[in-house]
């Protein structure tokens, strides 16, 4: 099951369960939309794949046992080890090859 990081591993900004500009890898790495389109360039400094939105997960129960509050975000925080220029440099050396051909 997805896991709903609560916030921007680069920035730390929170990105509560029903966030609109909550964007994640392909492994789940979490960030914030400015994040992934003004240090990142769409570039995961874990992985190096591309980033789509992540989806949001119902409040309400509208099928038995699935909604927040039978699988609610999870409340660890997650940071990237990596410094801004590291990002950046990482970012830099792939961003031309397009997500899919990585």
């Amino acid at each position: 099951m997805l896991v709903l990081k609560p916030n921007c591993e680069c920035c730390d900004c929170d990105l509560p369960p029903d966030s609109g500009v909550a964007m994640i890898c392909s492994y789940e790495c979490t960030f914030c939309k400015h994040c992934v389109d003004n240090v990142l360039e769409n570039v995961c400094p874990n992985c190096g794949g591309g980033f789509t939105l992540r989806p949001v997960r119902p409040a309400n129960a509208y099928r038995p046992g699935v909604s927040l509050k039978y699988q609610p975000a999870s409340e660890v925080r997650v940071n990237t080890g990596y410094s801004r220029e590291t990002l950046s440099d990482f970012a830099q050396a792939i961003k031309a090859i397009a997500p899919d051909k990585r």
